[in-house]
């Protein structure tokens, strides 16, 4: 649902944080609920603002419960290092917040109920937020980190995974609370969205490590070089499991060798993408050395 529009950004706010709003409603607790709401739009600006320095796209924020989605080029997830910082942003923003509580507090500019709730709402954003587990802040930094050293594809579905596991997590843990009255639906209502965004985060993977491969030359292009990585590989192997370990930020380069460990040829990371596209996945790396590329 469209709400409004903040600095050029479009807001939007998702079904499942509408209805956790509702239940403030529903307990005549409305002033908490629109804390809640302000925490997580200022967690998302900092994702904006920080992106927009790096001169990285960024389109319409959805708001969730423990944060939100805000939609930016996907050269960022190409990047691990500005994916790093961009993430970051977010959780660093809640710790600020909680700084300026204190403060508040101490300058006696406070209220009492609805403070404790901010710096509650705060740390309780920052700390789910850095768990390792995507669609997480936490997830897309570990994400990064995986990324350098088993690829885009790979590492994204690990961290994915653990978003499905967390999700799960949080979801029996909210189901004891109901039955043992100790938390509410709001709690419930985040592990099941958290479950379905990570389960997309995961069918995913294929998508963007394709665009990662199509952006390697633009990022040659960009940057003027990159590190070389050297892979051996037998002529019988496909080119779909050739880039499976290509890394980002990285210039890949792959001695084709036969069955007697005989060198073949060399092709480099720009041929074995363009033969990807012309000639598919299952094609051998070896077949390659034949074509014209």
């Amino acid at each position: 649902m469209r709400i409004g529009r903040i600095l050029g950004v479009e807001l939007y706010l998702n079904v499942f944080f509408l209805a956790v709003l509702g239940l403030f409603l529903i307990a005549g607790v409305m002033a908490k609920g629109l804390v809640a709401f302000a925490v997580v739009l200022v967690h998302e600006m900092a994702h904006v603002y920080v992106a927009r320095r790096l001169n990285v796209p960024t389109g319409e924020i959805e708001l969730l419960p423990f944060g939100g989605v805000t939609r930016m080029g996907q050269e960022l997830v190409t990047d691990p290092f500005k994916e790093v910082l961009v993430a970051s942003a977010g959780p660093l923003s809640n710790l600020c917040m909680v700084a300026l509580g204190i403060a508040l507090k101490n300058y006696h500019i406070w209220d009492e109920q609805l403070g404790s709730f901010f710096l509650q709402c705060n740390l309780l954003i920052a700390s789910f937020n850095l768990l390792p587990a995507l669609p997480l802040d936490g997830g897309r930094v570990y994400r990064a980190y995986l990324a350098l050293r088993v690829g885009i594809r790979e590492a994204t579905r690990k961290a994915a995974g653990f978003g499905q596991f967390w999700a799960l997590v949080t979801i029996v843990f909210s189901l004891f609370g109901i039955a043992f009255h100790f938390s509410g639906l709001d709690i419930l209502f985040t592990g099941l969205f958290l479950f379905y965004a990570a389960t997309k985060e995961k069918r995913m993977a294929a998508y963007l490590f394709m665009r990662h491969l199509v952006r390697k030359k633009e990022e040659l292009t960009s940057l003027g070089m990159l590190p070389a990585e050297l892979i051996v590989a037998v002529e019988s192997l496909t080119l779909g499991e050739i880039v499976r370990p290509f890394l980002p930020r990285r210039f890949h380069l792959v001695m084709v060798v036969n069955e007697q460990w005989q060198p073949k040829g060399v092709i480099n990371e720009a041929q074995i993408i363009d033969g990807l596209l012309e000639y598919g996945a299952d094609w051998p790396v070896g077949s390659l050395l034949l074509q014209p590329l």
